[in-house]
């Protein structure tokens, strides 16, 4: 029915480049890469002009209670009647419900748009992940990638629950206040608005600081992350060779790194808090020192006096807040860099059909004058690379490491396009199917297994959601997985721990093919499934690859002896090209490449004759 293929290959001649990704720097203003996050909103914006028509109400009828509650007080003061107040009293009784309801409003409706927007977002990233997956993912850190999903998402809920609402009110209700105070009097309104003015001008003074240290401390943040994952991640191998120090000096190094963008962070919003501070107390003071003067001169009633000093300390509340969240988003806009930058990336491939071809396909596999450069800059990986896998056929790909085996594998599952030539699928190119279909054609078992941290019956049914039970534990019978699974002291429930550290090699590998087997794909592509197990456990994994190659279209790569001579064919790939093509035997009577290769493995102590 299909072949198999099977492929390893350790290490290229070319590099992806483990960069860094932190947030990229940007020559553009704050307001524009903060305005970068408003389509993130998308249907939630009307949650959010609900959140901001509920604020500035509520910030007006604060404003109009705290005014009528200092006119009240100095009535009262002044030897006014209960019976003269009782209108202005009743009055701020009405208007607690009010207060209440739209604070609740403004906040609730505010925080669930942003929860709702990061929960969007989030999902968003993760379809960049996948969309972007392998070619974008190989080039950077997995900790820097899972930090730009959880943390820099979760930073931008300043933006969305304490910026939009409180910023819109900031500039209405200060407004309110300098009519207000011009209606008292003209000049109270003249020395309100140039404060206010400087007031709200405080985050620009340090905005080039503010960027820099925003940049920084998110960089900062996702290196400790990704060292800190690789850190987690690699705590055997640190053991093992004794290098534990070594590696906490490096968090220690990165530690200190984040502590000094902190400190600098700190420093600059205590610079912007004392600004702050300093410029609203001048301000209350110009007010009441300029109010006295008025009531002084009989110009300003004096019940009056404590309103007007009540109104210019309110307007600039909002300005306040508004000021405080601007010491932080600095850093807001850096996640908005990271998560846009990954968000506007190019994938490696991209669909450029939305239907497979019609009708059935044949599990042909060919390989057609394959040339491919993992980047320009590069030389070409492969060069007119052509082989077939028939189906039904098993065809290993052989070659020392480096030699584009596993280009080879990554271009039939099209994780990248070719650079010339083709690659086809049932007389098909593979650009002619949609991703999606061309994949659920094939089934990837790789040498290096991962295994979710969940149950053993979970990480079999990756290859089929919708696997019964009894299909799952029927792919692990055939898989040679079972009676390992079935000594376990939960069986197929049992956790197979965070990268499958609680299973053994043999034992990852197995579960790896149970999962093909699961998927039930026609054309298989292995990479070397058996090496670095011990004898018992190859002998597994051997018999269970032989079941999964049983009447599909296999692709190999292969190291060792035992999985090549059961190939029905052989590719020799050498330096990106093919070096030779044929069975074992006809392949150690020309005496050439494949038999060097098989030489050098062995450390020179093939014999030819012994070899077949």
């Amino acid at each position: 029915m299909t072949s198999t293929i099977q492929i390893h290959e350790h290490g290229h001649g070319h590099s992806h480049g483990h960069s860094e990704a932190g947030p990229p720097r940007s020559d553009r203003s704050l307001v524009a890469r903060l305005r970068s996050l408003m389509p993130l909103l998308g249907e939630h914006r009307r949650l959010i002009t609900v959140a901001y028509l509920a604020g500035v109400l509520h910030q007006l009828l604060l404003l109009a209670s705290s005014g009528i509650g200092a006119y009240v007080v100095a009535r009262a003061a002044s030897g006014a009647s209960l019976e003269q107040l009782t209108g202005w009293l009743i009055t701020l009784a009405c208007l607690i419900l009010p207060l209440v309801v739209l604070s609740i409003a403004d906040n609730t409706y505010a925080h669930v748009a942003a929860f709702r927007a990061l929960a969007d977002t989030r999902a968003k990233v993760f379809a960049a992940f996948e969309r972007l997956s392998p070619g974008y993912m190989l080039e950077r850190r997995s900790g820097d990638l899972g930090s730009a999903a959880v943390s820099d998402v979760e930073q931008i809920e300043l933006f969305f629950a304490h910026t939009l609402s409180p910023l819109a009110v900031a500039s209405t209700v200060p407004v309110a206040t300098t009519v207000a105070l011009g209606w008292f009097h003209w000049s109270l309104a003249c020395v309100l608005v140039p404060i206010l003015i400087l007031l709200a001008s405080v985050p620009a003074w340090l905005r080039r600081q503010a960027e820099l240290h925003g940049n920084e401390l998110r960089d900062s943040l996702g290196r400790m992350s990704a060292d800190s994952t690789d850190t987690f991640q690699g705590l055997r191998e640190l053991v093992n060779f004794g290098a534990h120090s070594q590696r906490l000096g490096l968090l220690r190094k990165q530690s200190a790194r984040l502590a000094k963008a902190k400190s600098a962070h700190g420093r600059r919003s205590g610079i912007e808090y004392a600004a702050t501070d300093t410029i609203a107390l001048l301000g209350i003071l110009v007010v009441l020192v300029l109010g006295a003067r008025l009531v002084i001169a009989g110009e300003l009633d004096r019940s009056l006096f404590p309103v007007a000093v009540v109104l210019a300390s309110m307007a600039m509340l909002p300005v306040l807040k508004v000021t405080e969240v601007a010491r932080e988003l600095s850093m807001v806009a850096s996640s908005a860099d990271r998560i846009n930058t990954l968000l506007d990336a190019p994938a490696p491939v991209t669909d450029l059909v939305s239907r497979p071809p019609e009708g059935p396909v044949v599990p042909h596999v060919r390989f057609t004058d394959v040339t491919f450069a993992y980047r320009s800059d590069l030389r070409p990986a492969v060069r007119d690379i052509s082989f077939e896998v028939r189906p039904g056929e098993t065809v290993a790909l052989v070659g020392r490491s480096g030699a584009g085996k596993s280009t080879c594998a990554n271009l039939l599952l099209r994780f990248w396009d070719v650079t010339g030539g083709s690659v086809s699928v049932g007389g098909h190119d593979v650009r002619d199917f949609p991703q999606e279909d061309l994949r659920g054609l094939m089934t990837l078992v790789p040498q290096d297994t991962f295994l979710f941290n969940t149950s053993l019956r979970d990480n079999i049914r990756l290859g089929r959601a919708d696997a019964s039970d009894d299909e799952v534990e029927a792919a692990a019978r055939a898989a040679q997985a079972h009676e390992f699974i079935m000594t376990l002291p939960n069986g197929y429930d049992t956790v197979a721990g965070e990268l499958g550290a609680l299973m053994s090699g043999g034992q990852r590998q197995r579960i790896a093919i149970a999962r093909a087997l699961l998927k039930d794909a026609p054309i298989l592509v292995m990479d070397e499934a058996v090496s670095n197990l011990d004898a018992a456990s190859e002998q597994a994994v051997t018999e269970a690859m032989d079941e999964a190659r049983h009447g599909r279209t296999t692709l190999v790569i292969a190291h060792r002896l035992s999985t090549i001579r059961t190939a029905d064919r052989i590719v020799v790939i050498s330096d990106g090209r093919v070096a030779e093509t044929g069975t074992h035997e006809e392949l150690l009577a020309l005496n050439g490449a494949y038999v060097e290769l098989l030489a050098s493995q062995l450390e020179g102590f093939i014999e030819t004759g012994d070899a077949s």
